[in-house]
């Protein structure tokens, strides 16, 4: 999995209804070029860092979804990700439990069609993730918000003038936000909006999305210059057929960011089992 790139099923979720919305709410159909020019830029950079960053890292992740939090220790290697859950709902695994989960794992890492299953998810997410940062320009109205000696905050909205590419991405909607990107190698920082209105899929029968549904996603740098999405926020109520991860519920953090050294599923497996990193 690529990690500059790299989009929970949540967050695309999140961007599929940002990028390829559409909405005539708003009277001005004009976006300031110079902001236009500072997403493009953003794109550009995040597209150069997904094909070079090669880094592999270890973190602590606390996902919480309705009726579940869960604390999981991750380990990215070349060959992919591997984590061990090692706490739900507040209390650490013990017993029987902490033993499925070691057997689980290593069922995983000795599972060849499971491992390419995981492979061509985390090649077709990346490769939805980059199609839909390279609409960013197009699909909204920029303008330039708030602006710090590290920061610079454009706002977004729906272009009316967009024309989305395909059948999955004729969404009625609007959704409103803003995109934080930093001065210094133009990396996204926040992607935050929240729908305006109900957005509707085929016209509601193939679903519905609620007015008031927000997402927030914040990437930090977490060693070496290296950038990582370290929070995401998804509350979007609503149905969807055809869209699994659209219309939950999900607050997902990482922490106790650490270079990797593990190269292989297999270390990484004994590493979980171990503790360790």
């Amino acid at each position: 999995m690529r990690r500059s790139l790299m989009l929970p099923g949540l967050f695309f979720a999140a961007i599929f209804v940002v990028f390829l919305s559409s909405s005539n709410l708003w009277a001005s159909s004009q976006s300031d070029p110079a902001a236009v020019e500072q997403v493009r830029q953003a794109v550009a950079a995040e597209l150069e860092a997904n094909r070079t960053d090669k880094s592999i890292w270890t973190y602590r992740e606390n996902d919480i979804t309705p009726g579940k939090n869960a604390v999981y220790h991750t380990i990215e290697t070349t060959q992919g990700t591997l984590r061990r859950l090692i706490e739900l709902n507040g209390r650490p695994l013990t017993g029987q439990a902490a033993a499925n989960e070691k057997n689980r794992i290593e069922n995983y890492v000795h599972d060849s069609s499971a491992q390419a299953k995981a492979q061509r998810a985390s090649a077709h997410d990346d490769a939805q993730a980059a199609e839909l940062l390279k609409m960013l320009p197009n699909a909204f109205l920029w303008t330039k918000g708030a602006e710090s000696s590290e920061y610079e905050t454009l706002n977004f909205r729906p272009n009316p003038n967009f024309n989305p590419p395909d059948m999955q991405s004729r969404v009625l909607g609007a959704m409103a936000g803003e995109l934080v990107v930093s001065k210094e190698g133009h990396r996204i920082r926040t992607l935050k909006g929240q729908l305006t209105d109900n957005v509707l899929i085929g016209w509601g029968i193939l679903g519905k999305l609620d007015k008031g549904g927000t997402f927030d996603v914040e990437r930090r740098m977490v060693g070496d210059g290296r950038w990582q999405i370290t929070e995401t926020h998804v509350h979007i109520g609503g149905h969807a057929l055809l869209f699994k991860t659209i219309g939950q519920q999900e607050d997902d953090v990482k922490t106790d960011w650490a270079p990797s050294t593990a190269k292989t599923l297999e270390e990484a497996a004994t590493q979980l089992t171990a503790g360790g990193r």
